[in-house]
């Protein structure tokens, strides 16, 4: 299997890696685990990693790669240190781990002629540490004095990526909308947007949005973790329905209204567990926080950041957007 090589032994990488076998038994086997990720790419460049084994003792990899939604990958092979592995979005991606940290490269992949096509582009990635199975739950968390987000309308945010104003957004009478139908009918290029306060970590949200048929919006915590904003009534349910972890964690029931009516969201991110309310019915509770969504600021888990708000896909409304940080 082709892959980069590290300047490192494979017993060094196994001792980084914590190993007690230097590397030489089945108990060694560093690329398995949950690795953040940053692409080559100038927006948009948060990715990660879970390498897992299936029964059998064949490697699997559930990887995100900068948009959609994390995908199980294909020819997923694992030698030591050393993976390749192809993701359904057109390109492969191989590399290696030298204890918490993964040295790679990526490329387009030509399924006509199955191989890669185009120059290899380097990334890099780190390993993140596992969810505490017993540790503290979203409800433990203490709630500070209450963040009006929408306080200062539409000039307490900002645009994102290289866009230079927000021109599909309004604020009228509490109410943040988001347009990008105009009134013959033709769709604009619409605008993600940001808070400029960019301090948020752990906390609890609550908003109310309202969504026309077949919407498709978003609302990010810390800028990385997205709650899923559509209209998904009457709808099967799955990771992407209203008020999903995006990707990752589909609601446990249907709790949706029809488009057009205003929905309530509280959403309370808290020692790298996520639990989300959808009109008053809890939908995700306490579920761990894997890994960063598809358009994230970044892979950066544990770092603070701001609110953000899809707009690139299509119309919505939102208000009483409220944070309380936990103390």
């Amino acid at each position: 299997m082709k892959a980069i090589r590290l300047a490192a032994s494979a017993v060094a990488i196994a001792t980084l890696a914590g190993c007690v076998c230097g590397g030489k038994a089945r108990c060694c086997d560093p690329v398995m685990g949950n690795w953040s990720a940053t692409f080559p790419y100038e927006t948009m460049s948060a990715g990660s990693f879970i390498f897992s084994r299936n029964a059998d003792g064949t490697p699997a990899a559930l990887v995100l790669h900068r948009w959609g939604s994390p995908e199980e990958c294909l020819d997923v092979k694992v030698d030591g240190n050393a993976f390749s592995l192809r993701h359904p979005y057109g390109v492969v991606i191989e590399g290696e781990v030298a204890g918490c940290r993964m040295f790679g490269r990526i490329a387009k992949y030509d399924v006509k002629a199955k191989k890669p096509s185009g120059s290899w582009q380097p990334f890099s990635g780190y390993r993140n540490p596992p969810v505490a199975e017993n540790g503290p739950r979203t409800d433990d968390a203490t709630l500070g004095e209450s963040v009006d987000i929408l306080a200062d309308g539409l000039d307490g945010f900002e645009p994102m990526f290289g866009a230079e104003s927000m021109p599909t957004w309004s604020f009228k009478d509490g109410v943040l909308s988001n347009r990008i139908t105009g009134p013959d009918g033709k769709r604009i290029h619409g605008t993600n947007i940001r808070t400029k306060r960019g301090d948020f970590y752990d906390f609890n949200l609550e908003y109310d949005v309202r969504v026309p048929k077949d919407c498709n919006s978003g609302m990010y915590l810390r800028g990385r973790i997205e709650i899923q904003t559509l209209d998904s009534y009457g709808k099967p349910r799955d990771r992407h329905s209203m008020a999903a972890y995006y990707g990752r964690v589909a609601p446990s029931v249907s709790a949706e209204k029809a488009p057009g009516e205003w929905q309530h969201v509280s959403a309370t991110i808290y020692k790298r567990r996520l639990t989300v309310e959808l009109n008053g019915v809890r939908v995700i509770d306490n579920a761990p926080v894997t890994g960063v969504t598809g358009g994230a600021i970044d892979s950066d888990m544990f770092a603070a950041g701001p609110l953000y708000i899809q707009g690139d896909h299509s119309d919505a409304d939102y208000r009483n957007i409220v944070l309380r940080p936990a103390l």
